[in-house]
């Protein structure tokens, strides 16, 4: 597995980052130990969570993949590089959410205590807040990386507008800003391509895009189904806000129509679509790592072969005639 800076930092991080949303819940502890352990086995040695994790978010749940993965990378931490994020609700109260000061300095002393670590690698902020200032927001990440509590500041899921903004702040703050960008990118969804990607570049900031399988939909497994059938047990099935977003996303004509060019593509190059979704992201020149998620060990299987040798250059061309149309507009 590669290795790179993550964006104008001298962090290495290796080319793939392991998701781990799906530990607590659609991974019991034991597989998700197996599921740490195949990716450390191929090289994949950054690590991503979240303090709202697994999904769906739930104030009784949240924390627990943090716990569970604490557990696990607990006698082998040096070998990590270790994220996490912030801003879902913890608890009732309304100080208990955003990207505020409160909230943040909170959420990073309770996610040092489950992970069972010292620092944090990279720390982000895991939506935009409309009720906080980005400035507060830097400050605080600012003072903590200070302490040394963490070591980078990131943001997940901001608008090209607001990544904008948070850099013309930091700039004017005097503060590191953000390291390192999470958006949302795959074959389906090509937004970045527009405003993100050229951004992270122009700054030096690092890109760890997730969802480059669109939850499972670029795998074909779910090839034959028609979007007026509810979706199988998975991803798409989840309650509440995450199986909605999923089906909002996905499970829809357009999506289904468009996911079959691309698997048509697959069919001819004699690919596995997994492989193929994978890397295409990898040949994005402004992403760092795709976030690869699982909910099982062998699930990797599938898409770490996408590592080891790219995509040529007619497949790219193929997919990116194919799927020009997933790059029209931002949207979470």
């Amino acid at each position: 597995m590669d290795t790179v800076n993550l964006g104008r930092t001298g962090l290495r991080v290796s080319r793939a980052c392991l998701g781990t949303m799906t530990f607590g819940r659609q991974a019991d502890e034991a597989e998700a130990t197996r599921i740490v352990d195949r990716a450390l086995d191929a090289g994949v040695t950054f690590l991503d969570t979240a303090d709202a994790y697994p999904i769906p978010p739930d104030i009784e749940t949240n924390g627990l993949t943090e716990e569970i993965l604490g557990r696990i990378i607990a006698s082998r931490r040096d070998r990590v590089v270790l994220a996490t994020k912030c801003h879902f609700p913890m608890g009732p109260a309304p100080h208990q959410r955003g990207n505020g000061r409160l909230h943040i300095r909170r959420s990073v002393e309770a996610s040092l205590r489950r992970l069972q670590t010292d620092w944090i690698d990279l720390f982000q902020v895991h939506q935009m807040d409309p009720h906080t200032p980005v400035e507060e927001t830097l400050d605080v990440l600012e003072d903590l990386r200070r302490e040394g509590k963490i070591l980078y500041g990131g943001s997940c899921n901001f608008s090209p507008v607001k990544t904008a903004e948070a850099a013309i702040a930091a700039a004017r703050l005097g503060v590191e800003g953000f390291a390192c960008l999470q958006p949302r990118y795959n074959l389906l969804h090509r937004h970045c391509e527009h405003a993100i990607f050229p951004l992270a570049e122009t700054e030096g900031i690092g890109v760890i895009s997730y969802n480059p399988l669109a939850g499972g939909f670029l795998t074909a497994k779910h090839r034959g189904r028609r979007p007026d059938e509810d979706p199988p047990a998975g991803r798409f099935s989840l309650p509440g806000m995450s199986g909605n977003t999923y089906r909002r996303r996905y499970w829809n004509e357009t999506m289904f129509e468009k996911s079959e060019r691309i698997f048509a593509i697959c069919d001819e190059a004699g690919l596995e679509p997994a492989r193929v979704a994978v890397g295409w992201v990898l040949a994005q020149p402004a992403v760092t790592a795709p976030i690869l998620g699982a909910s099982s060990a062998d699930q990797l299987d599938a898409v770490l072969p996408a590592f080891e040798e790219p995509l040529g250059d007619d497949i790219l061309a193929a997919l990116d005639e194919a799927t020009r149309d997933a790059t029209l507009e931002w949207a979470q």
